[in-house]
């Protein structure tokens, strides 16, 4: 990105797979009039087409041009637009692919006694933390936060103790 002159990069750390991206967000607050956005790859920037769409339409709302690297997409073009919908057609496509591998893959582990999923990650504190809560020593709240747990796995996990 150095190479081609870039002023901001914005590296996400997390999935394509929805658009609520802590990095994505600050880079569509920061995009104005005449930037140009170049992502590495379509599948980086949205895993399905209707969010892809809808992204580069707020770009473009902003006179914001949209380059991907790996598909050599210019949407500036009416080409660049058709093939920016055909490419985000299939990077969704194979999302879909490899989510249906996995599950699938899952199963045959569950029937092969395999795969038995995650371990359930217990707290040191757990029971004594309670124990002072059924008490009445300290709130519900408070045993969540010495905990630091959310409600709902909380009162969870008391339920699964008695």
């Amino acid at each position: 990105m150095q190479e081609l002159g870039a002023e901001q990069v914005f590296i996400d750390r997390m999935s394509g797979k929805n658009t609520d991206r802590p990095e994505l967000k600050r880079m569509m607050n920061f995009v104005r009039d005449g930037d140009v956005v170049i992502v590495e790859s379509i599948s980086r920037f949205a895993r399905n087409t209707k969010d892809l769409l809808e992204l580069v339409d707020q770009l473009t709302e902003k006179q914001v041009e949209f380059i991907s690297k790996k598909e050599a997409i210019d949407t500036t073009t009416p080409t660049g637009k058709f093939m920016l919908t055909v490419f985000g057609a299939v990077a969704e496509l194979e999302r879909e692919y490899i989510l249906q591998r996995q599950k699938e893959g899952i199963a045959i582990a569950k029937q092969n006694g395999v795969y038995k999923g995650r371990k359930p990650i217990e707290h040191p504190k757990f029971r004594e933390v309670v124990a002072i809560w059924k008490e009445g020593e300290i709130t519900a709240t408070e045993a969540m936060k010495r905990l630091d747990m959310k409600p709902s796995t909380f009162y969870r996990k008391v339920k699964e103790l008695m």
